[in-house]
């Protein structure tokens, strides 16, 4: 349990920017920062992150909320879980308890995969670090490779022991289930025990963005063929390798200050480019590269180098993962280094300013790089200078944006020596085919009907229902509660005299003292913190809800109170006034109670319908009728200030 004094101070310590801003890159518009969403595929920036409230929300997808909010939700933490994430990033002090095997026991199925991957990295670093086995054999290796134990450390590389069960036991003695093993890849099963999948093996561990090992590689170090020469973790609840890029923890803020990702093949280039002091690289985590680790990079920066090794037909090979980038829309640059040499190999008999040199001078544009790689092959064959022509084009036609295709257009013109009308042609050709085939995908009449009981089911509404007016009554609560209305009245004296009433008092008094409740059960668990506060003298605002330990309510508040418009500099600039809200408060305020007292007395007529309809004799009816009449007259008298015409 985290004390509610600290909890208070990870709020007021945190800045929202900055904790997104580890997870999403943002660019300033006006007072608040926009961004790519992180929990939906968008080309158009809809995601807002306020500086000021304190607060992200989505347009497109609606999800928001605070920034232990946006960790829960983007990490899929448990609130406490979130809390200790922000609180580490601000040096905030929260004592944790050692959790016993009970407790262990009582974890979430994640959560436990979470633990038993932690608790594997810590027994193999240490196996490294401080074993004989380690030392000799996986510590010694890192050694000849070149790796500081500096950035072994930083990276937390280790090494599982060369037995078939050594660690799965150590595991299952320290209170960790046997499934929760099995199902983190860690240990495979077998017939009357489990034994471990990394054996005899260097462990690199894979991170997810904030820091948490969610898999293994590991390599082995012995020249037997009949193994691969790495193993990696199989996907499980909290490891998706097509959606992970190995490095990324490490790498994500190198690549917003830099703007820049490099990506490279293996978990040593990695390693060794960040021990040269480059830090922005990151690598596929066993895969070939996929739309979602693309996507990923995209969050953090619209660039991406490639390096690769001297071996052209590996690159050739992976045309069409670079196309991939290119129809996410992503700049993509090529570095080739000398036959013989990856990025690992260079660095290592490298200084950092040769390196950096070697990089500027030696990176290339994708289409150029693939237009001379091409050309040098088709050399003067007309039918294969043909064939190059299609594949570039290809490329040019995936990038979405119009203004660099023809760019690419006119410098692969020049290079081909082509006229730039006849591949301009050709660009059409291919844009009109990859439209047509868009059109292959979309439903037909009969596949997009709607079966008819569904469309009854979208059609039917209760024209009674009153959650629009209490979400507006809500918001009006959060947003102006400390407002101030003024009302004429007359004194004792028969003298008119100004009343100030704010805003929370004029709407919660009102309201109680009709014993009105809400239908939507979040809204009335706002409206009664509220009112509670209220009796207390105090006057709550939408920050406090914001900041709710419960995420319905935290979300509600930001979706009532938060709007993706912002009024522009320009209309003060040209001194034109802008009427806002309060403004007209008092119209505002009065209106929105009185239609939700109307919504409430239209249910109350409904329900008294149903009861005449069931009325068992004269008595009851007469008395309902009554009752009826009342109510209508309340109807009319209300919908009279509304100044709405009310017919019979």
């Amino acid at each position: 349990m985290i004390k509610p004094e600290t909890i208070q101070e990870i709020f007021e310590t945190a800045k929202i920017d900055e904790v997104i801003g580890d997870f999403v890159s943002l660019r300033k518009r006006g007072v608040n920062f926009i961004g790519l969403c992180p929990f939906h595929n968008e080309k158009t920036p809809s995601f807002t992150v306020s500086s000021a409230k304190g607060i992200f929300k989505c347009f497109g997808c609606g999800k928001g909320g605070n920034a232990v909010n946006f960790i829960m939700e983007h990490e899929h933490y448990s609130y406490p879980e979130a809390l200790k994430f922000v609180a580490k990033k601000y040096n905030i002090e929260i004592e944790e308890e050692v959790q016993s095997s009970e407790q262990l026991e009582r974890l979430g199925a994640m959560e436990s995969l979470f633990h038993v991957s932690t608790f594997a990295q810590k027994y193999f670093t240490d196996t490294i670090q401080n074993t004989e086995e380690g030392k000799a054999i996986g510590l010694s290796y890192l050694k000849e490779r070149g790796f500081s134990n500096e950035i072994i450390k930083k990276f937390q590389i280790g090494y599982c022991p060369d037995s078939f069960g050594g660690f799965s036991d150590h595991a299952l003695k320290n209170g960790y289930k046997r499934e929760h093993l099995i199902k983190s890849g860690l240990s495979i099963k077998g017939d009357n025990k489990v034994y471990d999948r990394f054996k005899a093996r260097v462990i690199f561990p894979i991170h997810n963005l904030t820091g948490k090992v969610i898999g293994f590689g590991g390599r082995i170090l012995s020249s037997e063929k009949n193994k691969a020469k790495y193993v990696n973790s199989p996907d499980s609840d909290i490891y998706n390798k097509s959606k992970v890029l190995y490095g990324i923890f490490y790498a994500r803020n190198a690549i917003l200050k830099n703007d820049l990702c490099y990506l490279v093949e293996g978990y040593t280039d990695v390693i060794s480019l960040h021990q040269a002091g480059i830090e922005n690289v990151v690598a596929s985590s066993g895969t070939s590269l996929t739309t979602d680790q693309v996507k990923l990079i995209k969050r953090f920066t619209p660039n991406i180098t490639i390096l690769y090794d001297g071996d052209a037909a590996g690159i050739k090979a992976s045309f069409r993962g670079i196309d991939m980038i290119l129809e996410e829309g992503l700049n993509v640059k090529i570095l080739l280094f000398p036959e013989g040499e990856d990025p690992d190999s260079f660095v290592r008999h490298k200084s950092i300013d040769e390196v950096e040199k070697f990089i500027e001078n030696n990176t290339t544009d994708f289409i150029a790089f693939k237009t001379n790689l091409l050309i040098s092959e088709a050399k003067k064959d007309p039918i294969k200078k043909a064939s190059l022509i299609k594949e570039i084009v290809h490329s040019i036609a995936l990038i979405p944006d119009g203004i660099f295709r023809s760019v690419y257009v006119k410098e692969c013109s020049s290079t081909m020596e082509i006229p730039e009308q006849t591949l301009m042609n050709e660009l059409n050709n291919a844009l009109r085919k990859k439209f047509k085939n868009r059109l292959k995908f979309q439903p037909t009449e009969a596949e997009f009907e709607i079966p008819k009981q569904e469309v009854k089911k979208q059609i039917e509404f209760d024209i009674s229902a009153t959650k629009n007016q209490e979400s507006e009554l809500v918001r009006l609560l959060l947003l102006y509660g400390d407002e101030e209305i003024i009302f004429e009245d007359i004194d004792e004296n028969k003298q008119k005299i100004e009343v100030p009433i704010k805003v929370a008092e004029l709407i919660i008094h009102d309201l109680k003292s009709d014993e009105i409740s809400f239908q939507d059960k979040i809204l009335q668990k706002v409206f009664d913190e509220y009112s509670q506060a209220l009796e207390a003298g105090i006057i709550l605002t939408a920050d406090h809800f914001m900041q709710h330990p419960e995420d319905n309510i935290s979300q509600l508040v930001i979706d009532l109170t938060v709007s993706p418009y912002e009024l522009s500099n320009n209309w003060l600039k040209k001194r034109i006034p802008v009427k806002s809200e309060c403004d007209n408060m008092k119209r505002l305020v009065s209106s929105s109670v009185l239609s939700f007292k109307s919504k409430k007395i239209d249910q109350m007529i409904s329900d008294n319908q149903r009861e005449m309809k069931k009325a068992e004799n004269a008595e009851d009816n007469l008395i309902l009728q009554q009752k009826h009449v009342s109510l209508k007259n309340i109807s009319r008298e209300i919908n009279r200030e509304l100044s709405r015409i009310i017919t019979k």
